[in-house]
């Protein structure tokens, strides 16, 4: 049975995920990974372990394409991985 992953990210300590979480729980997200890291820095840990723990056929969900890439090429870099 294949895995529904959701990734939440804010861009700083302050900022709260608790919108992005409640999305990804009412979509089905049933293993959440969330990171307080800006979308310009690589750093993000927890997306890091998300992309070694996804495998082919599971789900990904994020609230806004932005919390996952920084740009189109980004994007197409992850789908890829």
């Amino acid at each position: 049975m294949n895995t529904i992953y959701g990734y939440a990210r804010v861009s700083t300590v302050k900022q709260d995920l608790s919108s992005q979480v409640d999305d990804l729980k009412r979509t089905g997200a049933t293993n959440i990974f969330k990171d307080k890291y800006t979308g310009t820095t690589a750093n993000r840990p927890e997306f890091d372990k998300l992309m070694a723990k996804i495998e082919s056929g599971d789900i990904l969900i994020v609230t806004k394409l932005d919390r996952l890439a920084r740009n189109t090429q980004d994007a197409l870099n992850i789908v890829k991985k």
